[in-house]
């Protein structure tokens, strides 16, 4: 017998941490390998961990709703064969503090429930605090309104973690206005009826969302396509698609194909914001936001879109699409996107405007595709024709994209579906 120190696995692209859902075996069950040990949670998608070793569990070192680094030892087996060198010389956990309810900022805290708060106008926030704020999607303006006990009035980790444990009060707070007005303190009734409980997944999109509605200064700009053509050529070549690449053929990839030239052409679009520089990504990974059956929402990425044909883009969506319905996509499935497209349409929207999907600098709504008698414009006169009409709606960050970029862009992407390529034949 030799001791095994299981780790927390990696998990994705970019995932530092992840929360502990449930255990599957207890301390003293044995495990076969490759059986499922636990489940986990990050702010991407829930995973099944399973055993890399068999034997039996002597001891469990995190608890549900526990938060746990990437390659931290989270449990320990008896296991049946020899550890791996690298288990061997693994360093050993440290348990985590126990939780105290006598922080000097308990009391600073329980003020924070008035409608209106200060704002520490020179707060200084330090690498490690950023990066607590970018996990817990807390924006700046909300960490000018915590309470700073460093010196100088810094921002200490301690005031942050007291913020999260009081359950962040000052998150939709007000801050105190110059000239003695204040946001009254409505209390909203809310009625009465039946209550449910937001899942965890609707929370993180809830916290997501207002997280992005107060770092970006969300502007949106809007403009029609005419996708006749686009239209009648997928009408004619859906079914000659399918019976040569055994994929159905959607509207998506042949926007992500559009979308991914305009993004080639104004590759600004394609950027996100790090304190005062700008990151222009290298890769156009295109994530697409889609539906779940609970009616959440979750983003897949489809990665290098503009490098993918048309029937490896129809496989990657379909099979994306297909992962989201059956609840089996990876965390890397849903990391890494640059630029994010959402097809209100589908629901039968005429359009929408979305939410940027953060850190990225814009997002892409498509409506329904409807016909309409449009006039159309010929050498030979005008006429009036009944037309396949679209309309797309662009949200962008104020901070990094201006309304030249913007509707340039927006219009190149218009254009790029209006002259979609219809001499491709299957």
């Amino acid at each position: 017998m030799a001791n095994y120190e299981f780790k927390m696995p990696r998990l994705g692209e970019s995932i530092t941490e992840a929360a502990i859902i449930q255990w599957h075996k207890s301390v003293g069950d044995y495990i076969e390998i490759d059986e499922i040990l636990l489940e986990v949670a990050t702010d991407k998608v829930d995973s099944e961990v399973p055993a890399t070793v068999s034997g039996t569990i002597t001891e469990i070192l995190f608890q549900p709703n526990e938060v746990v680094g990437i390659g931290d030892v989270i449990a320990r087996l008896d296991t049946d064969g020899e550890v791996p060198l690298e288990v061997k010389s693994a360093s050993k956990p440290t348990k985590k503090e126990t939780k105290t309810e006598s922080r000097p900022q308990k009391k600073q805290a329980k003020r924070a429930m008035a409608s209106a708060v200060s704002v520490n106008e020179n707060l200084f926030v330090s690498p490690l605090v950023d990066q607590i704020a970018r996990t817990h999607h807390i924006s700046y303006e909300e960490l000018a309104r915590i309470p700073a006990t460093g010196k100088d009035g810094r921002l200490r980790k301690s005031d942050v973690m007291q913020y999260l444990d009081d359950g962040r009060p000052f998150q939709f707070a007000q801050p105190a206005a110059s000239n003695g007005f204040q946001v009254p303190d409505l209390q909203f009734d809310k009625g009465t009826g039946r209550v449910v409980e937001m899942d965890r997944m609707r929370q993180m999109i809830a916290d997501h969302m207002v997280f992005s509605k107060h770092t970006s200064p969300h502007v949106t700009a809007y403009v029609e396509a005419d996708l006749t053509e686009m239209v009648n050529w997928r009408n004619v070549n859906k079914e000659g698609f399918q019976k040569k690449y055994d994929q159905k053929l959607t509207f998506t990839p042949l926007f992500i194909q559009c979308i991914s030239k305009a993004i080639a052409a104004f590759p600004m679009i394609n950027s996100s914001l790090d304190g005062d520089k700008i990151i222009v990504k290298e890769n156009i990974n295109i994530g697409m936001a889609t539906a779940l059956p609970s009616g959440n929402l979750i983003v897949p990425v489809v990665r290098k879109a503009n490098e993918l044909s048309l029937d490896q883009l129809a496989a990657k969506t379909n099979e994306l699409a297909s992962k989201a319905r059956d609840g089996k996509l990876s965390a890397d499935d849903t990391s890494g996107s640059t630029f994010t497209i959402s097809n209100v349409g589908t629901f039968g929207s005429l359009m929408g405007t979305p939410i940027i999907n953060q850190p990225e600098a814009a997002i892409l709504a498509t409506g329904i595709i409807k016909k309409r008698a449009e006039v159309m414009e010929r050498p030979e006169g005008d006429s009036i024709e009944i037309r396949q009409m679209m309309m797309l709606s662009l949200s962008f960050d104020h901070r990094i994209v201006d309304g030249y970029l913007a509707g340039s862009f927006l219009r190149r992407i218009a254009d790029e579906m209006e002259g979609y390529d219809t001499s491709q034949t299957f």
